[in-house]
């Protein structure tokens, strides 16, 4: 028989019954029946919720893993008494998930987190009035379902990756699609309207979805960002802080002195709203914010008789107070001085101190080990030893020898034998020579002084002889002038083509580039690295060619369409001709391509 941990009366779903926890399920039996009719194991427990104090009904609702609708249940006893069943139901289960929740974390190295509390606090400015208690309510996120890790397909030469299914293939492709509105609308245009297959729009996009796929499959690591609870300005002068459950896993995380408190004094001395009303308003929440603008706030803060015991001297000394265990390599150990010069006399050498302000050395130390968690959490829970960059015997000049920064060796090629190599160098060498004797010869130092000196007489009067042209410096001037005015020209001219007219010629564009895209990838398919069911045959890439060369035939209708509506709309055809002009000359390119290998016809 298992053993009842806590019993009460409780309805679910409006009907009566008994809600029971016993040391292995959770389990609700509604008057009348002998069978349980909701039986949970603790394992499937995954988060809490409770209603407020002050609410009318006193209910719990328990989450369970994979289904965040849960069970809830309204407790049926009188008010006091209901409150206190309740707690006693909240005090077991909240044990039961953290138990859960730090079963599945460890194999992941994840740090232990109590449930989180969701609270208000008062304003800490003032000191006489307390804020009106806010009931706390547990909150604790369920895990998000795993992700697809890859993406198939059967059709075509679409890439298929080894471990997924259809479906996951369709949801890649519905994300890239949502995510890119251009793409979707081309889609749109062409595969629903049965222009192109699903296969030929996606192919040569293969890399579109295995983005997808790496963005989704990709580890989020923990963030950078310091923990700093900002406070809330809210209507009546009250400021509130807003308590996550990610923010309260923070907190625990980098202040292990705030999660002993918490373990200490929940519940035995306090509720998890005190707990949470208190530490924003002391000492020690103070002495936790990120930056030194905590100070301003020391002379409005309240002594607490709980939590002030826990405050920790100012790690502002000379060597900060948590020492590295593990030994440091001489290449990053900025205090390192052995290597710099000798020791003199018996006081300690400190070549490089933090902070010449002592004030500033806590707020650094803090962020140094804020920066140490962060890589820790990273390397996961490998031993130091395995952490660390073995050292294989190479000198210490290796250590700092980084590969990406050498010069890229060229390829000596084919060297070229030849029967007598030496009769080819003499021969360079003596053309060399001749060269440069000619070169002397003709360069006769003292008639270049010569010819120097008499190109620098009567200097002062050439100079003052000198006119400068005017025409060539007007001209430059209204060259740039008419640049200016042309350009200003260009902004402030409105675009008078309707948005009907300028959408159509959008598409006409965007279809002709994917029918062209198609034909030169059915022509010259490129070398692809992704793994595909089936290479196209030559009479399917040919096949496929002839069927978009015919879309692309159709272009200049569509070209031409377009600039009879535009002279309908009274905008100048040659507008239209010119911005359709680039894609008129690729197209008339793929034609001509296309006739002259086929050859003419007989």
């Amino acid at each position: 028989m298992p053993t009842i941990v806590c019993a009460a009366k409780a309805s679910c779903k409006k009907l009566p019954g008994l809600l029971e926890l016993t040391d292995t399920h959770f389990q609700w039996t509604q008057d009348g029946k002998k069978a349980p009719s909701i039986r949970v194991l603790h394992s499937e427990a995954s988060s809490l919720f409770c209603s407020k104090e002050s609410a009318p009904q006193v209910k719990l609702k328990l989450g369970l893993v994979g289904d965040d609708t849960g069970h809830t249940f309204t407790f049926t006893a009188a008010q006091p008494a209901a409150l206190s069943e309740r707690e006693k139901f909240k005090v077991e289960l909240t044990a039961i998930i953290s138990r859960n929740r730090t079963a599945k974390d460890a194999s992941v190295g994840r740090a232990v987190v109590p449930p989180a509390i969701a609270a208000a606090t008062s304003p800490p400015t003032t000191v006489h009035t307390a804020a009106t208690p806010k009931p706390a309510h547990f909150v604790v996120p369920s895990r998000a379902a795993s992700r697809a890790n890859s993406v198939p397909n059967e059709r075509g030469v679409t890439p298929v990756v080894i471990g997924a299914d259809a479906a996951s293939e369709f949801r890649l492709r519905k994300k890239v699609l949502v995510s890119n509105p251009e793409l979707a609308a081309l889609h749109r245009d062409l595969v629903i309207t049965g222009q192109i297959t699903e296969a030929e729009f996606w192919d040569g996009r293969e890399h579109l979805l295995l983005a997808q796929a790496a963005q989704e499959n990709q580890k989020k690591g923990k963030s950078g960002q310091i923990v700093d609870p900002r406070p809330e300005a809210v209507e009546g002068g009250e400021i509130k802080i807003r308590i996550t459950p990610q923010l309260v896993h923070d907190i625990f995380d980098e202040y292990p002195v705030v999660a002993r408190a918490y373990s200490e004094n929940v519940p035995n001395k306090l509720t998890e709203e005190d707990f949470w009303k208190r530490y924003f308003q002391s000492k020690l929440f103070n002495a936790h914010r990120a930056s030194i603008r905590s100070a301003a706030a020391q002379h409005v803060v309240k002594d607490d008789l709980i939590l002030d015991k826990y405050l920790e001297k100012d790690d502002d000394e000379l060597e900060p107070r948590k020492q590295r265990s593990e030994p440091i390599e001489l290449f990053v150990n900025l205090a390192a001085t052995s290597e710099d010069h000798g020791e003199t006399g018996n006081q300690k050498d400190v070549t490089m101190q933090a902070g010449r302000q002592k004030g500033a050395l806590p707020l650094i130390r803090k962020f140094n080990e804020h920066s140490e968690r962060l890589l820790n959490s990273a390397l996961g829970d490998l031993p130091a030893a395995k952490r660390r960059r073995l050292d294989q015997g190479q000198d210490s000049y290796s250590v700092i020898d980084i590969e990406d920064l050498h010069d890229t060796e060229n390829s000596t090629g084919i060297i070229l034998e030849m029967q007598d190599s030496r009769r080819y160098f003499e021969n360079r060498m003596a053309i060399k020579a001749a060269e440069e004797a000619a070169a002397r010869r003709k360069l006769d130092i003292k008639s270049v002084i010569r010819e120097s000196k008499m190109s620098l007489e009567h200097w002062d009067m050439n100079l003052m002889q000198f006119k400068l042209e005017r025409k060539p410096g007007d001209t430059a001037f209204a060259g740039m002038t008419q640049n200016v005015a042309a350009r200003l020209d260009v902004r402030s001219r409105k675009n008078d083509i309707p948005d009907g007219l300028f959408r159509q010629m959008t598409t006409c564009q965007t279809a002709a580039n994917e029918f062209l895209r198609q034909f030169w990838s059915a022509t010259y398919p490129p070398p692809s690295e992704l793994q595909t069911t089936s290479a196209p045959t030559p009479q399917q890439r040919a096949a496929k060619a002839a069927k978009m060369i015919g879309y692309v035939t159709k272009t200049h209708e569509k070209v031409q369409a377009l600039v009879q509506t535009a002279q309908m709309h009274g905008i100048d055809p040659t507008r239209v001709e010119t911005a359709m002009k680039p894609m008129l000359d690729a197209v008339n390119q793929a034609l001509s391509f296309y006739r002259n290998k086929r050859g003419p016809r007989t």
